[in-house]
């Protein structure tokens, strides 16, 4: 009798399932299910109070409401008994953090807080946190804290204590009431097994942790407010649990929702990116996989532990055990492109793709024909500058200039991000060997993908699963089943069978790498004139229109 593992893939507009029998890897059934309110970034959720710029937020209970839709819709579609499911593993975007109380329930669904945004969801592109980072980070390079290095020398507003530290001196009354503040994917966890934990996953690259000296001091915590000494043990009091572990198992309540056994072993929280890499069957020191939607992760395997500025983080055992991961990002990719087709190509018919149709008319031109350059900085610069406060830029147009130009510089922009990353690993003595993609993009768009093997002058192969994040998840709750109840032992031995990589390979256009290193050259120059403080008047345009 077969058995089967279920990865779910919680993402920034949906959350999406996958059903894979654990013996052949083979996918039998996935389902997606959108969220009700999406991304909170305008107004509140039950009026029309407005937010803050940079908000955003998300509903807990969308999150709940989707899992429970995208599970059944799978048992349904596959027609698999509960009972030969063995396991169960999710994933999420990282830092999505909220309050709770200590029951788990979240504060937003009290009455009295729901009209508050700082007791909702900061999902990980929240970065009006980005002042209470700088507080983080100015302060750790005074104190002469360690731990900064292992960030890049900046850690991002992005992260777990910034967004707590907000809450703490704009919503001191939320700050006050919530007993912990927790990662969506460990809150999720929670849901389904009626126990905390918190994963090192998260815990290592979002909120500052390390295997063997733990969190930063209570000395650099009071040091940016007194009221803020004891977050880790007031706020964050659970042990961290590896990678590969189980966290639980699935209680009645759950069960019933679910349409799934109760007792299914349920693996330990992870995040979207970090667990791709089982899933396409990466194992080696200087394997690059990029995750590639709405924002890119670029994850790199390591042996040793080095410092490379602008980096996300190094953690050991943060991928995969036995590696030290390190991890860099783009915070604007699909999004940009998503803003581009919904703001600048007007009405081509319906039963038309927008998005096909500006890329096909991009991709009849050459590099370089357009004479146009930008910058991939719409939603800020994660990776190497760290600055959320960086805007984009379009450079070189003309009354000559059409949409497709302005797309396709776009898509260039995105590729020479990711040459820098990959350039200041190289730089600083970590060898990029082998490049790899995941995602929706990496998966739909051969456009985009074979500007990306030009730009970065290196083959590019493809996950082989269309749900790749979801498939890792679904190898981790493989692991946590174990042997014993027909999974597997180890994260490896689980990925040597499940993991999927397609036969297709973008190599680069020799012609295209020369015009795309003259192009690059000067991306580079931009990138640190607007990026490195010799101008900042993107910031100085911020400044008059929050003002404003």
């Amino acid at each position: 009798m077969s058995k089967y593992s279920i990865g779910v893939d919680f993402g920034t507009l949906s959350a999406r399932a996958l059903i894979v029998d654990i013996a052949t890897g083979k996918e039998i059934a996935t389902a997606a299910n959108n969220y009700k309110h999406a991304v909170i970034d305008e107004t509140m959720v039950y009026s029309s109070k407005k937010l803050p710029p940079d908000f955003a937020l998300q509903h807990p209970q969308d999150y709940i409401d989707s899992l429970e839709s995208v599970v059944k819709k799978v048992l349904d579609e596959s027609k698999i008994e509960p009972s030969d499911i063995i396991g169960l593993g999710i994933d999420f975007t990282a830092c999505t953090v909220l309050p709770v109380y200590k029951d788990g329930s979240p504060l937003c669904f009290s009455e009295k807080h729901k009209e508050n945004p700082h007791a909702y969801i900061k999902l990980w592109k929240h970065h009006a946190a980005q002042k209470y980072a700088t507080l983080i980070n100015e302060t750790a390079e005074k104190m002469g804290e360690t731990w900064l290095k292992r960030y890049g020398g900046k850690i991002s507003s992005e992260w777990l204590f910034a967004k707590i530290l907000q809450v703490l001196e704009e919503a001191p009354e939320i700050y006050n009431e919530a007993d912990y503040f927790i990662e969506a994917a460990d809150w999720v966890i929670w849901q389904l097994t009626g126990v905390q934990t918190r994963n090192s996953c998260t815990a290592g690259y979002k909120a500052m942790w390390h295997k063997r000296d733990g969190y930063p001091t209570k000395e650099f915590f009071k040091s940016l407010n007194p009221k803020f000494e004891n977050v880790v043990e007031d706020k964050l009091n659970c042990p961290v649990i590896s990678l590969g572990t189980k966290a639980g198992e699935i209680t009645k309540k759950a069960a019933d929702l679910l349409g799934l056994k109760e007792k299914t072993a349920v693996a330990v929280g992870n995040v979207d990116a970090h667990v791709t890499f089982p899933a396409v069957g990466l194992s080696q020191e200087g394997d690059m996989l990029a995750i590639m939607g709405t924002s890119s992760c670029h994850m790199l395997l390591g042996k040793t532990e080095m410092i490379v500025p602008g980096m996300c983080g190094v953690v050991e055992d943060g991928i995969l055990p036995g590696f030290f991961g390190y991890e860099a990002g783009q915070s604007c990719v699909g999004d940009h492109f998503a803003w581009f087709v919904d703001n600048f190509v007007g009405d081509i018919g319906e039963n038309k793709n927008k998005f096909e149709y500006i890329a096909e008319k991009s991709s009849k031109l050459k590099p370089g024909e357009s004479g146009l350059i930008a910058l991939d900085w719409w939603n800020g610069n994660r990776s190497v500058l760290v600055d959320i406060d960086l805007t984009g830029l379009f450079i070189g147009m003309t009354l000559l200039t059409k949409p497709e130009e302005m797309f396709r510089a776009l898509v260039e922009a995105t590729a020479y991000g990711t040459r820098m990353i990959v350039e200041t690993f190289k730089e600083n003595n970590i060898d990029v060997k082998r490049f790899f993609a995941a995602g929706g993009i990496a998966e739909k768009d051969p456009f985009t993908m074979q500007i990306y093997s030009d730009v970065i002058n290196m083959p590019i192969k493809i996950a082989g699963s269309a749900q790749a994040p979801a498939l890792g998840s679904a190898i981790f709750g493989a692991v946590a089943a174990g042997s014993k109840n027909g999974g597997y032992d180890t994260i490896d031995e689980a990925s040597q069978v499940m993991s999927s990589l397609s036969d297709r390979i973008y190599t680069p256009n020799p012609e295209n790498v020369k015009i795309y290193d003259k192009l690059y050259a000067e991306y580079k120059i931009l990138h640190d004139y607007f990026g490195r403080a010799c101008n900042d008047v993107m910031k100085r345009l911020k400044e008059i229109k929050a003002n404003v």
